[in-house]
């Protein structure tokens, strides 16, 4: 990547600011902090999937030593304090809304999955309160767990929940049934596709964590937690949870270890934790253990599809059906309902213009832990399906994979492009993509390259994947017409210093991204102060604006056009400032780079100076204007934003082993404006790691008693650095038509596109179709069924 030399502008690869103290071990993480006096909670989780709760017993753990107190789903409900809420209201083919099924802050009559929470003890050394766990006696009264969909759907079923009939929580339908079922009939050929979407179990670095703390003299209640949206959790924790009200709440998410989605949600820990200092009148620090982490972290994915594509004899796409059930596992969090519905619905047309496009889609309660958002939500589930659908329809057609998606792609000259499933496309070139990523690749080379692993006894294929994703969540109009329970705008403070350096307060969080290098580039781009005299400060809702956080892509899009738009009222204030120290008149005075001049001479006032004329108003305009260079905007973007890529993956498989080696992974970009290079390469690089992981090697995995059989990095497969090979990216940089900085956003993209890339590579090495994980033992079974059938 090269070097930024002196440009720390938009643009420029500039190495991460935070990364220092990362690197010398000087971050600061919630388990890092200690309030004085805490207590130490442990939550008891449940051994079972499905039983009735008929009592328990907390004499004994409230005796032990060093306990300070154990408590109950009961105590909670005493003071008025409820469990996690789901926030998108999804309207099914009925008319009626989704069933979300009431949740308590700790299981009280009944638990639904191993691993959810039954009862904290708080002791004065975690040692003591995992002891006391051990001697609490609950009377279980086991059931039949419903582990797989259909089963759980199955009539005669157990309910889950009372009020949640067939264990149902919505049946969705987007797109035209009517046209679709006339497109089909028109159809010279069908394919069709029955696939699993597998899932996946997050493991960010950092386990969540949380400590409560509660200051009785100004009766402020603190959370410390590993949050992606702080002022989120904040209102939903008072709002909703009875915590409240917001003014006697503050929520700090510090340093945060990587999130991927699943830090969004308010989880049980984090209420339990948060009462429980208040009740106490002390600090109550909590850690996950990696094992519970596999356990009560929300997974990812889980879907289950058949779907259909018409074409004509030429291969032009007709239409396309699509049925998937989508586990939602045991209750709703805040995006459960959103992720399987608009999240993907909404993308099932892909980059293609396919004129009729009818998906349905059914979400289903199980004895399995909570399923929500995770890196890409719901897009990668669509792309999967789309391009694996694609795939098999070039190979049945006996058409080229590339020249099959080249005959069916919207063309640059259609955008903005009002695609059959909601959303309008507002900008792409995916010719160019896919062009870009066969010369890339050596498409053309392929067939001598196969060969030659031929003749050394290896399967070689290559797969390709064409994607597009709605992200850079999102207008706030069509958030709330869709459902959503809050609004998608960001905000952002920039206050500048006396001296002239800048302290920026940021409504997104970083976790990871790279905010505090981006944020500082926009403002050096725009306000002409080098990244080093800018401070960025996000995470405390007692410090910065209300903002709505870090997730679908959004903190450059929707974040970075706050930051942008509140440099603007900077400039536009300094403008004013500098006519009056120039004497001249506002209309005769130019900006650029940090420096204002009058029109047509030499005479010149920096941004450095305006700011200590602000803050020293000796010779200031105070008739007209406020001292002071201080400045809020927010942002709402006008529609979502659409990055779309082309991906190349190759694969050999040994034959003997069915080992699946990557041998290159290729990735052509439209991500908008490019903001850092170096830390889009990186986003892009995580996202490949992620979904090749998907593909290849992680799936989550119950047993039909709802015990996880991959409840730990022994038996839950995570790729290594030694699976990959160099990855290769490149962005068009084309910008966002409808957001001030033309940014598209980065974060989701390469986990959206590797997946279904890299499994078709698999099935086009093999010969046979099948779900992911391509692991080992599936690649050799399919192989040798392909053996015997050809005996």
């Amino acid at each position: 990547m090269p070097d930024s030399g002196t440009n720390t502008g938009i643009g420029a690869s500039v190495r991460r600011k935070e990364d220092f103290r990362f690197l010398t071990g000087k971050g600061k993480y919630t388990d890092d902090l200690n309030r004085p006096g805490q207590a130490h909670a442990y939550f008891l989780l449940s051994p079972h999937a499905r039983a009735k709760i008929n009592g328990i017993d907390t004499n004994a753990a409230k005796q032990a030593p060093g306990v300070v107190d154990v408590f109950t789903a009961a105590d909670l409900a005493a003071d008025g304090v409820s469990g996690p809420i789901c926030g998108w209201v999804v309207t099914q083919k009925n008319g009626e809304p989704h069933k979300s099924p009431a949740v308590s802050a700790l299981a009280s009559d009944r638990v639904n999955y191993v691993g959810e929470q039954v009862a904290i003890v708080v002791a004065e050394t975690l040692a003591q309160a995992k002891d006391a766990a051990e001697l609490i006696e609950v009377n279980y009264q086991p059931q039949p767990a419903l582990i797989k969909m259909k089963d759980a759907l199955a009539n005669g079923a157990a309910q889950l929940h009372d009020d949640v009939p067939g264990n149902l929580c919505f049946d969705w339908e987007i797109g035209d049934k009517a046209a679709t079922d006339a497109a089909f009939k028109k159809a010279h050929h069908v394919t069709k596709i029955d696939i699993h979407n597998n899932r996946l179990i997050p493991n960010a670095i950092e386990p969540r964590a949380a400590i409560g703390d509660y200051d009785s003299g100004m009766d402020m209640m603190t959370l410390y937690t590993t949050s992606q949206n702080p002022h989120v959790a904040r209102l939903v924790l008072a709002a909703f949870m009875g915590l409240g009200p917001e003014n006697k709440l503050r929520v700090v998410a510090p340093d945060v270890g990587g999130g991927f989605g699943s830090k969004i949600y308010v989880y049980r820990d984090e209420i339990v934790t948060l009462w429980a200092a208040k009740k106490l009148g002390r600090p109550v620090k909590w850690t996950a253990e990696r094992s519970a982490s596999f356990l009560t972290d929300a997974h990812g994915r889980d879907h289950d599809t058949h779907a259909e594509l018409a074409v004509d004899k030429d291969g032009t796409f007709l239409g396309l059906r699509v049925s998937t059930l989508a586990n939602v596992g045991a209750h709703n969090q805040i995006f459960s309902t959103a992720t399987p519905s608009y999240l993907y619905g909404c993308l099932l047309a892909g980059q293609y213009r396919t004129p009729a496009v009818y998906g349905e889609v059914k979400t289903v309660f199980t004895n399995t832990a909570p399923v929500d958002a995770y890196r890409g939500a719901g897009r990668p589930e669509a792309t999967f399906v789309v391009e694996r659908l694609v795939e098999k329809t070039a190979k049945e057609m006996g058409i080229d994979r590339a020249e099959l998606r080249r005959r069916n792609f919207i063309p640059p000259d259609q955008f903005p492009y009002q695609s059959p499933c909601l959303v309008q496309y507002d900008s792409g070139d995916f010719p160019h993509l896919l062009d870009r990523a066969m010369e890339v690749i050596d498409y053309a080379g392929f067939s001598a390259r196969k060969q030659a692993s031929a003749e050394r006894g290896k399967l070689r294929g290559i797969g390709l994947s064409c994607w597009i994703e709605a992200c850079g969540l999102a207008p706030s109009a069509v958030v709330g017409f869709l459902g959503g329970g809050v609004g998608q705008w960001e905000s952002a403070n920039i206050k500048f210093n006396p001296t002239g350096s800048v302290t920026l307060y940021t409504g997104s969080h970083s976790h990871g991204q790279g905010h505090e290098t981006v944020f500082a580039q926009i403002i050096s781009e725009h306000l002409g102060v080098p990244v080093e005299s800018v401070e960025v400060v996000h995470g405390d809702t007692a410090v910065v604006p209300f903002g709505m956080g870090t997730y679908g892509s959004r903190s450059g899009p929707v974040g970075g056009g706050a930051v942008y738009k509140a440099a603007q009222k900077i400039v536009e204030k300094g403008r004013k400032i500098a006519a009056h120290l120039l004497e001249a008149s506002v209309e005769d005075i130019e900006y650029a780079g940090g420096t204002y001049s009058v029109a047509g001479t030499d005479r010149t006032k920096t941004m450095a100076e305006i700011a200590f004329a602000a803050y020293v108003p000796h010779n200031y305009p105070l008739d007209v204007l406020e001292p002071g260079l201080d400045e809020t905007a927010f942002f709402d973007p006008m529609n979502f934003t659409f990055p779309s890529g082309a991906y190349f993956a190759e694969v050999e498989v040994d034959p003997d082993t069915g080992v699946v080696t990557v041998l290159d992974m290729v990735g052509i970009d439209d991500v908008g404006t490019v903001m850092n290079p170096m830390i889009v390469a990186g986003q892009l690089h995580g996202g490949f790691a992620q979904g090749i992981g998907q593909a290849l090697y992680e799936q989550c995995v119950y047993d039909e008693n709802g015990q996880l059989l991959t409840g730990s990095l022994m038996d839950y497969c995570m790729p290594r650095a030694d699976h990959f090979p160099s990855f290769r990216t490149e962005e068009t940089n084309q910008p966002c038509p409808h957001n001030p900085l033309g940014v598209k956003g980065c974060g989701e993209a390469g986990a959206i596109g590797s997946p279904v890339a890299m499994l078709n590579a698999v099935i086009d090495a093999i010969g046979v179709n099948i779900d992911m994980p391509a692991t080992p033992e599936k690649v050799w079974r399919a192989l040798q069924s392909q053996a015997q059938a050809a005996e």
